[in-house]
């Protein structure tokens, strides 16, 4: 009874408990087969209206949700968020089950984007929960999971499919299941007592009075006392009154405090010439990405309908491409751990010849009617892109303090998100151009061909750069040689 005590406060349980939840909530069997299901004999809705109207709607609430539910979820410390993106993943099941019009399916779409936009709880909760230096420990348990549900889904769903063990209603079912265990595991998560932004301080300011026990670390309990204003103040338990004035009053200085902070991080962290750079590559990068994985079974079924016109979903293997890329796509990730290059000097080159690599690999997709040649193609670039976003993450985060890595990472997402709108609204919606499949892939492979060019340049530049300085001459490597004396006295 004493070592399951012991194991309750220890940083071992919430993180036990948040890699079953990411495990249970990221195994999806129908997803690598979603657009067959739509446009499919259950639903019998076309291809042009999940492209032009049902799909970019997620797209659009996901960039209006991003920033709220960032703030949000560091005001409410994490859980509450957790527990409300398993809620919308159920209920996004359940539409996708139960449902079939258009305005469902738009419906679906948007609480889909609860669901990625809450990601930030899911990913910052951990470290609300454990001590720094275990921070990269947890963080590999949770991708680590997150990737292995994804995998496990991919797998089952092409096994269910091919050998025809369920139909479509019953994966999504079975499905409803697996989320329904996610639910009732993120009710257990312990609640945190600070977080990265509004309740940085709460834990901290008792201390004063001489009581180490708010701040002796993070999973100290005093979680008890439910999801009301008792709790906020991070372990004061004196009077009901007098505590909610004071909540009450920091809550509005709080959320003023905190914006200005933000936008102080934000003008700190973006003057850094070599983080911008990385950055705006990022946001590039992730926008045609996100096209690209978000289309790519349109694409798929192309291809089909040309060299199978008889319409033989069996023999699709979506499922199994989705799975075998996502696998070499980590070990891509993990590998370059293992690469001793000096990124900050190499890294825009390499980021223009790998986008060039990923072009040409979305080129092959887009003008192949193989579709095999077609997998190769999107494990490739799927690789590519793991690989080079695994540098720019490493080195914009390698000067990072926690609270600015979270700032950094969610502005380039939100970057990548309004690119993502851009596109989304000129060239796939019903509003805009409204284009076929072929004709959006030539764009998105052209766009990474821009990217390409951009970053080539800069790179050549970059060591160009390089090489000049160190080619200077000697007089030029002294530069005190002919200065006075004061300057040398403040050298560091």
């Amino acid at each position: 009874m004493e070592a399951l005590r012991r194991f309750r406060r220890s940083w071992r349980f919430p993180t036990v408990l948040l890699c079953i939840y990411g495990f249970f909530s990221t195994v999806k069997p129908l997803e690598p087969f979603l657009v067959q299901f739509l446009t499919g004999t259950d639903k019998n809705l076309t291809a042009e209206e999940v492209n032009g109207q049902v799909f970019p709607v997620w797209t659009y609430s996901y960039l209006a949700l991003l920033v709220p539910v960032f703030l949000l979820t560091d005001w409410l410390r994490y859980k509450p968020v957790v527990v409300l993106q398993c809620c919308a993943l159920f209920v996004t099941t359940a539409l996708l089950r139960w449902l079939a019009t258009v305005p469902a399916m738009q419906t679906m779409q948007f609480f889909y984007a609860v669901v990625t936009a809450c990601d930030v709880a899911y990913f910052s909760y951990i470290y609300s929960m454990v001590e720094p230096e275990r921070y990269r420990r947890v963080t590999s348990y949770c991708r680590s999971v997150q990737l292995l549900g994804y995998t496990v889904g991919s797998v089952l769903g092409q096994i269910l499919v091919s050998l025809k063990l369920l139909s479509y209603h019953g994966i999504i079912e079975f499905t409803l299941v697996l989320t329904s265990i996610a639910l009732l595991t993120s009710f257990f998560l312990p609640m945190p007592q600070q977080s990265m932004f509004f309740h940085r301080n709460a834990a901290k300011e008792p201390e004063g009075d001489g009581n180490g026990g708010g701040g002796a670390g993070p999973l100290e309990d005093g979680v008890g006392g439910g999801g009301g204003g008792g709790s906020g103040g991070g372990g004061i338990e004196g009077g009901g009154g007098g505590e909610k004035q004071v909540e009450e009053s920091a809550a509005g200085q709080g959320c003023s405090r905190v914006l200005l902070q933000l936008f102080q991080d934000f003008r700190q962290c973006y003057s850094s010439r070599q983080l911008l750079y990385w950055s705006v590559w990022w946001a590039m990068a992730t926008c045609g990405y996100n096209q690209t994985v978000n289309y790519v079974q349109f694409l798929w079924e192309h291809i089909q309908e040309q060299s199978q016109p008889s319409g033989n979903f069996s023999s699709i293997y979506n499922g199994g491409v989705e799975a075998v890329s996502s696998l070499m796509g980590a070990a891509t990730a993990y590998g370059v751990g293992f690469i001793e290059v000096r990124w900050d000097h190499w890294g825009e080159l390499s980021l223009g010849i790998f986008s060039a690599l990923g072009s040409g690999a979305l080129f092959l997709m887009t003008f192949t009617y193989n579709i095999w040649l077609c997998y190769v193609g999107y494990v490739l670039f799927k690789c590519l892109y793991m690989l080079l976003i695994t540098i720019a993450m490493y080195q914009i985060a390698v000067d990072l303090s926690m609270e600015r890595y979270a700032l950094v990472f969610g502005a380039n997402n939100f970057a990548a998100l309004v690119l993502q709108t851009i596109i989304t609204s000129v060239v796939v919606d019903n509003t805009g151009l409204a284009l076929s499949i072929i004709p959006q892939f030539i764009i998105y492979s052209s766009y990474f061909s821009v990217i390409a060019v951009i970053f080539l340049v800069r790179g050549i530049f970059t060591l160009w750069k390089a090489r000049r300085h160190r080619q200077r001459p000697k007089d030029s490597a002294h530069p005190t040689k002919n200065k006075p004396p004061e300057f040398e006295e403040h050298k560091f």
